[in-house]
């Protein structure tokens, strides 16, 4: 077999498959449009090579198993989209509390509610990052093509397990139903949990970037795994402050601390441009499309972020060094566009794109045209 092989695969089936290349072998979910065919897939596959399906009740049934899962030592994930991922985030509450790794995949559609079911939007990044309440943060990734798909997909799972905490991918309805070629590496990286060595406590780490060992359940480690505020060894503490401040700080360093090696982007031609595009999801295609179409007219260069949070910022802050004008579009009503003015702080002039409604693209024609209007 050649070292990467070629596959015709849609952004739905190559996020599945990057998550059984990265070893994933649990799977609970309630089928949802437009990310069902997650599901479909891991069914077929997942018996096959060994690994448990499950079809859950509702997705607070399926959140909550991959959580039991995962303390018994499966590596676990779910597909869904706004909908489900609502009823998903007093789980993910709870795995962030718990340091449970585990993966979520939202395959984002038209919202609020039941919205425009199976119609591509981008109105999750908010909900992807705030969602829970308290605080927490959770890694939060975005494909912009199939290939992305399979390789954040293993990045993802990897995250999960490095880190000891649930990751969340960003996909769209466009991204899961768009067939296209992908390479598929021999071997990918499988990373493994932390285990004790000795008498490890299992929510205390000394070094602030890494996580603590998770024990597996049945081997003889006295553990109680708790929602509430708790002291290393797990004991809970609902009523000390000083507690509760080591363990939200320690929670939000370990993936704080870690933001480089989370950051995942695409820069391209941004050394010299006059106008930059940042973009994600399936827009990031447009994006690069309005860039063809105005060469020779003006020199735009085009900021891909796979990495939503953490954010990376500092390449947002160079392409704010050389552009005059950002454009940030979305299919949404601009929830990016807040980072990107933050981050800009006034050394260009941030432009915002949005659609919403429909599944409707963003097509290259209009954002080369805004590009034109704005720049003169």
């Amino acid at each position: 077999m050649s070292p990467r092989e070629k596959r015709f695969w849609s952004g739905n089936i190559a996020i599945a498959e990057g998550a059984l290349a990265a070893g994933v072998d649990f799977y609970a979910g309630y089928p949802i449009t437009p990310s069902s065919e997650i599901m479909e897939h891991m069914a077929r596959e997942l018996p096959k090579r060994g690994g448990i399906f499950l079809q859950a009740e509702d997705e607070i049934a399926s959140i909550f198993m991959l959580i039991g899962a995962s303390w018994a030592d499966a590596k676990p994930m779910t597909a869904t989209s706004g909908p489900g991922f609502s009823l998903m985030q007093e789980g993910l509450g709870i795995a962030v509390m718990t340091e449970t790794p585990l993966l979520v995949v939202d395959v984002m559609r038209v919202g609020p509610g039941t919205g425009q079911a199976s119609k591509a939007a981008q109105g999750d990044l908010l909900q992807a990052r705030w969602g829970r309440h308290g605080d927490q943060i959770i890694p939060v990734f975005a494909p912009a093509s199939a290939q992305d798909c399979f390789d954040l997909a293993v990045f993802a799972v990897n995250t999960a397990e490095k880190l000891r905490t649930p990751v969340i991918l960003l996909s769209d309805e466009l991204l899961a139903h768009t067939w296209e070629v992908v390479e598929v590496p021999k071997e990918v990286e499988r990373a493994e949990r932390r285990r004790p060595a000795g008498k490890e406590p299992p929510f205390g780490s000394e070094d602030p970037r890494l996580p603590p060992p998770m024990p597996r359940l049945g081997e003889g480690e006295a553990l109680l795994v708790t929602g509430s505020t708790h002291d290393p060894w797990g004991f809970r503490h609902t009523s000390d402050p000083a507690v509760h401040r080591n363990l939200v700080h320690r929670l939000w360093e370990k993936i704080w601390l870690n933001k480089e090696e989370l950051a995942r982007f695409e820069a391209v031609g941004l050394e010299n441009a006059e106008v930059g595009i940042v973009a994600y999801g399936s827009v990031a295609r447009s994006a690069l499309s309005a860039r063809e179409l105005l060469s020779g007219k003006v020199r735009v260069g085009v900021l891909i972020l796979k990495t939503l949070w953490p954010l990376p910022e500092e390449p947002i802050r160079e392409l704010a060094k050389t552009a005059k004008m950002i454009l940030v579009p979305e299919m949404n009503l601009g929830q990016l566009l807040w980072d990107v003015e933050r981050i800009v702080q006034g050394s260009a002039k941030v432009v915002p794109f949005s659609k919403v409604g429909g599944g409707i693209p963003i097509y290259p024609e209009e954002l080369a045209q805004k590009i034109l209007e704005v720049w003169g």
